[in-house]
This record gives structure tokens, C-alpha cells and sequence, in this order.
């Protein structure tokens, strides 16, 4: 059996690979594979994936604190994850947390995205071969002893359906949004492009709401926001969603803003289009504190500055670097798999 300190070890060298060769021909072309299956993962967001989970997720100190923090499963299980495939690697936190936890990994990565799965889990081994009897790529999980699952609100149906019967942790939808007061910086509004941006908007940690006080000009918003220009108007699929969204905001006669490759609406809605942010005037914070509470279950996280006075807010800029224990959904991943 692979100890934890092994396992542990193996995940900070996989962690120090990737940054020390970011820019050697093995990674450049899992990016490049990655790249040519999924037109939404370009060479610089999947770079950027990398990246952030080797210096979030696999950084040696963090990466044993936390791990040491639960208690070793008494039995090994066999834990099968549905990964989505919204982002660039999206499911390996899930893989990461079954693995150090010490049960074996059934992986069901996304269609979208079992690229860059693969080749990190691969080399996983090729770092630690005792891995090789924990990890398995599978098309049914009918083995499994336990799910992870994340998906839509319409596919955690049938999860729920079917994996009903063992442990399980289910996801389903949920968003981001940010709370603006006008005072925020230039600085601090760039830093809500990326939020807004990256990964085109596709995950759950993406802003897809701002709340904003009643009156609020978005001209210095979109001021800050132009050098993401290129991120709009140079992707054609983005590009494409833009044109249509906006076209469909024109024929139904909505009032909205434009820059030429972001649009506002107004709408309560939290989720949106590619292309499209919504926001929702406020009149006190307090007001806004209430809203975010009730639909607290589909939110995953809240961009604020510290001003607002929000419980759990995270800077501006700071959407789309969660820390290691930052779990999906505010589900404790690893007390789940140490209880098993």
C-alpha cells in the first residue's frame, strides 16, 4: 500500500514538473492535445490551468498541511468522479483529493476535456508507480463504492437517481458574481475583467453577476476592462456568442450596455450567457447581503472589496484562484472520502 507521506510526495513533484517545465515539449504538447479537442482551451488558459494548480494545489507545504488535517480512511474504496469539462482540468482537484486520501480513483473525465486529465494523471505515475493500481479510466462506474459527481441542475437528476444507493457528493450549478459600492480602483476593475474573463466565462468561479448601487455608471468599468479586448473579438467562438446574444437583446428591444465584445443586461437572473454579464441595482448593502443569502446554494463564491462588509468574499481578481481546501460547492471533499 502507498504510504501517505508517498503520496503526498508524489503530488509535489508532479506540482514541481510542471512549473519547471511549462515550456518543455512534453507540456507544450499536452496543451497543444488539449488545445486541438476543445477550441474553448486555448494554449494560454490552459497554461494558466496548469499553473494555478501547481502553485495552489500542489505547493509541498500547503499540499501536506492540508492533507494531515483528516484522518485516514479504515478501508480502502473505490470512488468514482464524474468530472465536468468546463475548464482545462477542472475534475483534478477530485482526482487529487481521492488519491491523498488513500482510496482508488474511478475516472470518468468529460468528453471535453479527458485530455489534460490523462496526460497529469500519466505522469502521476510515471512520478510514483505504486499509483498505477489507484488510478483508472473507466466508461461505467458501476464498481464503485462511492460517487463524486458534478454536472448540471438537469444531469444531478439523474445522479441522484442512480447513485442514490452509495455515498455520494453531487453537484450541480452554480456561478459567481461580484458586488461593486463605485468605489473600487481602476486596478481593482481590471482584476474584475479576469474574474469576468477567463476560461471565457465557462466556470462556475467566473463572474457572471455585479451588483451595483443604484445610479452606478458602468463607464469606468468598461474603461478598466479594454485590454480584454482581444479576449472577446479574437476567439471566433466567443465572438460568435457575442454577435448572437447581442442580436437577440436588439430584436427584443432590452436596453443594455455594449463595448463591442461584453454586454450588460439587466436581469435578477445570476446566471448567464457567454458574452453577457448581468447586474441588478441595489439600494443598501444590507439589501444585498439578503439576496446573496437566499440564493446562497448557486453561488459559489462573492468578489468584493473589503469595504462591503461581506462574510466569505474574496478580493477582486481572486475568482479563479481557489486555494486547496476552496471545495466545490462548499462540500468538504476530503471529510466526505475519510469517512468512507
Amino acid at each position: 500500500m502507498i504510504s501517505r507521506n508517498q503520496r503526498i510526495n508524489a503530488f509535489t513533484k508532479l506540482g514541481q514538473y510542471i512549473i519547471n517545465n511549462l515550456q518543455e515539449e512534453e507540456i507544450e504538447e499536452w496543451i497543444a492535445d488539449a488545445n486541438s479537442k476543445n477550441n474553448w482551451f486555448t494554449v494560454q488558459n490552459v497554461h494558466n490551468s496548469l499553473l494555478a494548480i501547481a502553485t495552489q494545489y500542489l505547493n509541498a507545504d500547503s499540499l501536506r498541511q492540508w492533507a494531515t488535517e483528516y484522518s485516514e480512511p479504515q478501508n480502502i474504496k473505490k470512488v468514482g468522479v464524474v468530472m465536468a469539462g468546463n475548464i482545462p482540468a477542472v475534475g483534478f482537484h477530485d482526482a487529487l483529493c481521492v488519491l491523498v486520501s488513500g482510496h482508488i480513483l474511478l475516472a470518468k473525465p468529460a468528453s471535453d476535456d479527458y485530455v489534460l486529465i490523462r496526460h497529469l494523471l500519466n505522469k502521476l505515475v510515471e512520478i510514483e508507480p505504486q499509483f498505477a493500481g489507484s488510478i483508472y479510466f473507466v466508461d461505467r462506474l458501476n464498481d464503485a463504492d462511492a460517487y463524486i459527481a458534478t454536472g448540471s441542475d438537469n444531469t444531478a437528476r439523474y445522479f441522484e437517481y442512480y447513485f442514490s444507493k452509495k455515498p455520494n457528493i453531487i453537484r450541480k450549478n452554480r456561478t459567481s458574481v461580484a458586488v461593486l459600492n463605485g468605489s473600487e480602483s481602476t486596478e481593482e476593475l481590471a482584476a474584475l475583467g479576469e474574474d469576468i474573463f477567463q476560461y471565457y466565462g465557462l466556470g462556475c468561479r467566473n463572474v457572471s453577476k455585479l451588483f451595483v448601487p443604484v445610479g452606478y455608471d458602468f463607464t469606468k468599468f468598461y474603461e478598466a476592462i479594454d485590454s480584454f479586448a482581444s479576449v472577446g473579438l479574437h476567439h471566433h467562438k466567443y465572438f460568435n456568442n457575442y454577435e448572437y446574444n447581442k442580436s437577440i437583446l436588439l430584436v427584443n428591444r432590452v436596453m443594455h450596455f455594449d463595448n463591442g465584445f461584453l454586454l450588460l443586461n439587466e436581469s435578477e437572473s445570476l446566471v448567464s450567457p457567454i458574452s453577457v454579464v448581468h447586474f441588478e441595482y441595489y439600494n443598501t448593502p444590507e439589501e444585498v447581503a439578503t439576496k446573496l443569502a437566499t440564493t446562497a446554494e448557486k453561488i459559489q463564491c462573492v468578489v468584493a472589496n473589503e469595504e462591503m462588509g461581506l462574510n466569505n468574499s474574496v478580493a477582486f481578481g481572486a475568482a479563479q484562484k481557489p486555494g486547496i481546501s476552496d471545495y466545490a460547492d462548499n462540500i468538504d471533499t476530503m471529510a466526505f472520502l475519510s469517512q468512507l
